[in-house]
């Protein structure tokens, strides 16, 4: 149990809302998912992210969210994680998006999707924010 809130329907009466933070232990990932957060580790993604959607969508399992500081980085991020899908566990995306710009660039491994920004565009849309339904994945210090 990580936090109380406070919820006050009417002055007179008081409730206690227990909110817990449950985590999805990195270690339930699949393989594909795994991989995709250590290269974008590699290539020295910043702020990255793991969510799990399963119990709230039905078009995907996993948002991965993470940023390059420049167009290039994102690039390069992307990059890595299509190359060692590839060529480690065969794994193509179904398709990629915003490549070229690389301010937002989208690839979608059906079962996960990797979200890579570029900052202003990651605090603009704000992902985190409007899927914050969806359980965090608590993902190793040293990854």
């Amino acid at each position: 149990m990580e936090a109380l809130k406070e919820k006050v329907l009417h002055p007179e009466k008081k409730e206690t809302l227990v909110v817990t933070a449950v985590k999805t232990p990195f270690a339930e990932l699949d393989e594909s998912v795994k991989l995709a957060l250590h290269c974008a580790s590699e290539k020295k993604a910043v702020n990255t992210n793991a969510l799990d959607l399963r119990e709230i969508a039905s078009f995907t399992e996993f948002f991965i969210i993470t940023s390059g500081t420049n167009q290039r980085q994102v690039q390069a991020i992307a990059d890595e994680i299509e190359e060692k899908l590839k060529k480690q566990l065969s794994t193509r995306p179904v398709r990629i998006e915003g490549y070229t710009t690389a301010e937002w660039v989208l690839m979608d491994y059906g079962d996960f999707i990797v979200h890579i920004f570029e900052q202003k565009a990651r605090e603009f849309y704000d992902l985190e924010r409007l899927w914050r339904d969806a359980k965090k994945v608590d993902l190793p210090e040293n990854l």
